[in-house]
């Protein structure tokens, strides 16, 4: 998962040329099994932006060395926001898809915003409810 975190990453980097975050993993679907002797590749690409935000896809293909066969191993979209702005920045770049693929991604961009936004409002109220103690400590009654 690192790696597609490492991915993403560069190419938001790549997109917008500003310091910027992980926000969120908004999902992983693992599709196939990667075994031992498989290459993998990872590729990544800005598929929705925001003002100071942006949706990466992420796939996960395969390829069994022994025949030459692809598979797509995992999807992934990711959420990255803007750290860090002077006073020059409006906001990041606009994509414009190119491939029937990007155009597809992109196509359910504002969707898949709509419900990250939605998830982020229950999690925050979820938060209040969640203990910050921390496990296994016993309390001194003293």
């Amino acid at each position: 998962m690192a790696l597609i975190d490492d991915t993403a990453s560069i190419a938001v980097s790549r997109h917008c040329r500003i310091p910027t975050m992980t926000a969120s993993t908004d999902s992983l679907d693992f599709l196939h099994p990667i075994y031992e002797n498989d290459a993998v590749t990872v590729e990544a690409y800005v598929s929705g932006t925001g003002k100071k935000s942006m949706e990466v896809f992420v796939k996960v293909t395969g390829e069994v060395l022994d025949t030459g066969q692809h598979y797509l191993a995992a999807t992934c979209f990711m959420t990255f926001v803007v750290v860090k702005t002077d006073e020059t920045f409006t906001s990041v770049p606009t994509i414009i898809p190119e491939s029937v693929e990007e155009k597809m991604i992109h196509k359910g961009y504002k969707k898949r915003r709509e419900n990250r936004l939605r998830e982020l409002s229950f999690n925050k109220e979820l938060g209040r409810y969640i203990s910050q103690q921390l496990p296994n400590l016993i309390e001194d009654d003293k």
